[in-house]
């Protein structure tokens, strides 16, 4: 297991295995999930925060469920570029789960990360507009985002095989 950029990630999947999109938070992990062909990103939950061996665990079961092989998470970079503590806590957590690949068995995904800038407003303002009532927003927004998020990779990757220079980000 190790961090890619997506480019190397999708290259070393196996076929019809399927990518599951995070989007970390303080309190919650919201996660969607892709199809085989890496078309279509689908919320499928969010897993409230505990300790990190129990979201590990939580997030294992959800991705052993779907076939899944390799995570794109979200990194919330700041809107100049930079990283703060926020992205720090997001990298932390990637790290925590390449120490611990007991936790995957024998098939141990590959990481990517994927910009987020904006992708909980994007998702907010989406909802807004589907006229969601404030409280249902809230319950969804976190598996929204990860939604966002992994499709905008899977977007990337299609440009990416279109002009196959690109390497990523």
């Amino acid at each position: 297991m190790s961090i890619r950029n997506l480019v190397e990630l999708k290259a070393v999947m196996p076929r019809h295995a399927r990518l599951i999109g995070l989007d970390i938070g303080e309190k919650t992990i919201g996660m969607a999930v892709c199809d085989p062909g890496f078309t279509v990103a689908s919320p499928i939950g969010t897993i409230r925060r505990t300790k990190f061996m129990q979201d590990a665990q939580e997030l294992v079961r959800a991705m052993k469920d779907r076939d899944v092989r390799g995570l794109v998470i979200g990194l919330p970079v700041n809107m100049d570029g930079t990283e703060g503590p926020r992205c720090e806590s997001v990298r932390e957590f990637a790290r925590n789960l390449l120490i611990r690949p007991e936790l995957f068995g024998k098939v141990e995904p590959e990481i990517a990360f994927w910009d987020e800038r904006l992708s909980t407003s994007a998702v907010d303002r989406m909802m807004i507009e589907w006229d969601m009532t404030r409280k249902r927003r809230d319950e969804v927004v976190d598996k929204m985002a990860a939604a966002y998020i992994l499709q905008g990779a899977l977007d990337y990757l299609k440009k990416a095989a279109e002009t196959p220079e690109d390497t990523g980000p």
